[in-house]
């Protein structure tokens, strides 16, 4: 096997004509996803790769993250759904953690976390896991329509009938109106939104070179509903949704997801990932199953370096209290997302 090389994406000269070219890749693998995290964040992208004759033979993407609050530690990678590595064959994936480990090691992270490779960890349990749904865009939009769940048919056509709009853009202003329908979202579910640069970074790094866009859903003058999702290659990831729940009985969310489809399936694309969900959301997994998407699981791991040995052990996880971000204005939480998503990631 090749030397491991420890690659910064950003700046190596044509990584993604690589990455697009190496099965198994998806958008978070991409320089324009490490852009976004490092420059969003200051993280240091430290991707091991291997590579001979111009061949991708192993890859694992890392973020190394130093914070105050929760520790220096590297992760694959922050704020994606997942990041499978890139394995041509399975003995290079071994040899490329133990590079990490020993990385790791003189680095003094406290862990590595892996979201992905359960094909790799038999031997080891989850740190935890999520549900992962895809939906297959190979045939036509009618036939994927007819497959839907009954209610989520319903949903479709009754905003229709409501008399909801949809605009797909790339604009800044566009994710501006998304940030705005985030927030709202995530004060719902008494949680911080992420800082708008993080947004910014995704427009300049992500929709402004067209590898995705904004879907906005209006009812009259009012936008209410949206969501961002992101191409490369032919894959599709549906990353962020939000919604003013006022209008919830629109069902905007549900033609905001059918136009996506309908979209990426008439301009060739193969498949969609409805990203991560916590087992514990309900609602969420309901909203998702209703596409009748392909469910699989999405396991991390946690390498704990001063055990030696990969571990399920929750401790020093940063969780923000739900209980009293519930009663804090959206001001206050603009603020605390801002200073802590960071140390988060």
């Amino acid at each position: 096997m090749p030397n491991i090389q420890i690659i910064n994406p950003i700046t190596y000269p044509g990584w993604d004509d690589l990455i697009i070219s190496t099965p198994n890749t998806s958008f978070f693998h991409s320089s324009n996803w490490a852009r976004v995290l490092s420059e969003s964040y200051h993280y240091l992208p430290l991707y091991f790769t291997t590579l001979q004759n111009g061949r991708l033979l192993s890859l694992i993407p890392v973020m190394e993250i130093k914070s105050s609050l929760t520790g220096k530690r590297g992760v694959s990678l922050p704020f994606s759904d997942y990041c499978e590595p890139i394995i041509a064959e399975r003995e290079y994936f071994q040899k490329t953690l133990n590079e990490i480990v020993e990385y790791g090691k003189k680095a003094k992270w406290k862990y590595l976390e892996l979201r992905g490779g359960k094909n790799f960890h038999e031997h080891f349990s989850p740190w935890v896991y999520y549900y992962g749904h895809t939906l297959d865009l190979t045939k036509d939009a009618g036939h994927i329509f007819s497959k839907f769940r009954d209610s989520t048919k319903r949903n479709i056509k009754k905003a229709m009938k409501e008399g909801v709009e949809v605009k797909i853009e790339n604009s800044f202003a566009s994710v501006r109106e998304f940030y705005r329908l985030n927030c709202l979202t995530r004060r719902h579910h008494a949680l911080p939104p992420q800082p708008f640069v993080f947004f910014k970074k995704i427009y300049e790094h992500v929709l402004s070179k067209e590898l995705g866009f904004v879907i906005l859903a209006s009812h009259g003058q009012t936008n209410i509903a949206g969501a961002v999702f992101l191409h490369y290659g032919d894959k599709v990831i549906y990353k962020y949704g939000a919604s003013n729940r006022v209008y919830q009985h629109l069902r905007g969310n549900n033609l905001v997801m059918w136009e996506a489809i309908k979209w990426y399936c008439q301009n060739g694309y193969k498949s969609i990932s409805l990203g991560r969900t916590d087992p514990e959301d309900r609602g969420l997994l309901q909203f998702k199953s209703g596409w009748r998407p392909r469910e699989e699981i999405i396991e991390y791991y946690k390498y704990d370096f001063a055990k030696r040995t990969f571990t399920n052990d929750r401790t020093g996880a940063m969780e923000l209290p739900k209980r009293v971000l519930g009663i804090l204005p959206s001001s206050i939480l603009k603020i605390i997302g801002f200073l802590f998503y960071r140390h988060i990631g």
